[in-house]
């Protein structure tokens, strides 16, 4: 397996509960694909450099997880699928 670092912003104006269980169907997807979240940051609301989506604010979470690159293939699929994510980006950490 191996170990990717995921950062997604989350629209702000759906309010609290919605963030909480986007961001719990969004690690679920990779515990679902026999991965695991090693550590998961929520970084809080904060202000966009610029506009995207017509949103001002969105509220950062950061995750590091160990996974095969299949789930890392879904977890981008359904992230783009997805109405209430604005951005995601996903690293692969070097192996050490």
């Amino acid at each position: 397996m191996s170990k990717y670092e995921i950062m997604f912003i989350v629209k702000t104006t759906i309010g609290t509960d919605k963030i909480k269980s986007t961001i719990e169907s969004m690690k679920k997807i990779i515990t679902d694909g026999a991965g695991k979240v090693v550590e998961a940051k929520e970084m809080g609301e904060r202000k966009l450099a610029y506009p995207i989506k017509k949103e001002l604010n969105g509220f950062y979470c950061v995750l590091k997880v160990e996974t095969t690159p299949e789930t890392i293939s879904e977890f981008d699929r359904k992230a783009q699928l997805s109405e209430v994510i604005l951005r995601h980006l996903i690293i692969k950490l070097d192996e050490e």
